[in-house]
């Protein structure tokens, strides 16, 4: 239950992120979410301010003694993604996350957490309200629709902020020190195709591929994880001699997070020979993902015949398009070992009567290579006479390694700890690099505790890492 959380320590920030996963906060519905954080900031007497895209700003004067320390921005994004395990019953809409602690992490119950970013945010607010903890004047920067095309930070009000150091809780590995990011765009696909009257005398399926770990589509795409979309249409494929006719299809969820589960419906003419062959595709998958993928499962059920079924020639042209499209880590950085430079992933799935609907992310470091892997995308679906759109691009943040806020946060890491922290850009997209854009000059950072499985179900908070990452911010704005 949510309230073993707010027993654990630091209690203050960690009873505010409780509150706030009571409060269900979609990207594009953040209106209970931004109500609740204005209200905070007032009842603490400071002063809240929002801009005309609904971001929510919160000043807080120097402690005592601090008034000469520069200004500093302490930025998160309240909103959070939305998944949860299909077998799960559970409306984002009205239920607030279900928290429960499971040794050294926190979880929740089939359903994402919420700790990206509400752990940033709480531990911002909890050092808003805190009357002991020493820090420079603050300003306290809430973003709104991050995880759905970081609109809060690309449409920022301008001659709101005056600090020139910004603190970014936004990454999720508590001995890293993030200085840039990849930048992204959403290749959007639209096709429309024919179907047949369903032929009769077949018997129909739902086939459904599930039970991956998915996870975050930039900090996991490196890590060879199974997409679920790329596997059914391999399984879909190996089926076809068994006369098998696609009615249907939906994968995936978010552009952001890769598919864990996906779904077909299929009318066959052969029953048994459709069963060997999925059998033996399953065993394939299996045997291929055992390491990455244990609990990859592939089932059949009887299901209604379906009315119409894709025409076989564009059903063939469709599976193949899945099968050819660009996934996963396209380039690694030849600059900076270790790093992703650009990748894709084919988050989202649709098509039924008539009409096909993909959503996709494609992100990288460098904005030329960032065009070349949407190109590689699009580029089956373009030989299927598709509508594309690319849209919600947004830039990369180029790292700085010579930043004085980074040197002073590494040395502070070096004291505290006794090893110097990792100094890196990664692969997903954080709002460090609009908000630049917005205000010139900024010295920026990004840092956080152990998250893990962001953006999925499996999503995790480590409870000794947030201890440790609260120790060392603290220090920070001690030192600023």
């Amino acid at each position: 239950m949510s309230n073993q959380v707010r027993q654990l320590e630091p209690s203050a920030p960690w009873n505010i992120f409780a509150d706030l996963n009571a409060i269900p906060r979609a990207s594009k519905k953040e209106e209970r979410i931004s109500a609740w954080v204005q209200d905070f900031g007032r009842k603490l007497g400071l002063e809240v301010l929002t801009d005309d895209f609904g971001n929510v700003i919160i000043k807080k004067p120097a402690s005592p003694g601090r008034e000469k320390s520069p200004v500093t921005i302490l930025q998160g994004h309240l909103d959070m993604v939305h998944s949860k395990n299909a077998d799960v019953d559970f409306d984002f809409d009205t239920q607030g996350i279900d928290m429960y602690v499971d040794g050294d992490w926190v979880r929740a119950r089939g359903t994402t957490l919420g700790a990206d970013n509400g752990l940033g945010v709480a531990a911002i607010l909890a050092v808003l309200a805190s009357k002991d903890i020493a820090h420079p004047p603050l300003e306290a920067l809430f973003t709104l629709d991050e995880e759905q095309g970081l609109g809060g930070a690309k449409n920022l009000g301008r001659g709101l902020l005056k600090g020139k150091l910004l603190l970014n809780l936004d990454t999720e590995e508590d001995h890293v020190l993030t200085i840039g990011c990849a930048g992204g765009v959403d290749s959007l696909i639209d096709w429309t195709y024919k179907e047949d009257a369903a032929p009769e005398n077949m018997k129909t399926f739902l086939v459904q591929l599930s039970s991956l770990q998915g996870g975050h589509s930039g900090m996991d795409i490196n890590r060879g994880r199974a997409n679920a979309n790329k596997l059914l249409a391999r399984v879909l494929m190996a089926c076809a001699p068994a006369g098998l006719r696609l009615s249907a299809f939906d994968g995936g969820n978010l552009r952001n997070e890769i598919p864990r589960e996906a779904k077909a419906w299929v009318a066959v003419k052969n029953e048994k020979r459709f069963a060997k062959l999925l059998q033996a595709a399953e065993k394939e998958l299996a045997t291929e993902f055992r390491t990455v993928e244990p609990n990859l499962k592939v089932t059949a059920t009887e299901a209604p015949l379906p009315g119409k079924v894709m025409r076989k020639a564009d059903q063939s042209k469709f599976l193949h398009a899945i099968r050819a499209v660009q996934n996963g880590v396209f380039r690694m950085s030849p600059e900076i070992p270790g790093l992703v430079e650009a990748s894709s992933n084919l988050a989202k799935i649709v098509l039924g009567g008539g009409r096909l609907k993909i959503g996709s992310l494609q992100r990288s470091s460098v904005e030329s290579s960032k065009s070349d892997v949407a190109a590689a995308f699009c580029a089956p679906f373009e030989l299927l006479g598709a509508d594309i759109d690319l849209a919600n691009g947004y830039p990369g943040w180029k790292p700085n390694p010579s930043s004085k806020i980074v040197q002073k946060m590494a040395g502070t890491y070096q004291k505290m700890f006794g090893d110097k922290p990792v100094i890196e850009a990664c692969h997903a997209g954080l709002e460090c690099g609009i908000i630049g854009q917005a205000y010139p000059g900024l010295d920026m950072v990004s840092f956080g505790p152990l998250i893990e499985g962001a953006h999925s179900p499996d999503e995790r908070a480590s409870v000794s890492s947030f201890k440790k990452f609260w120790g060392f911010y603290l220090e920070v704005l001690g030192g600023i």
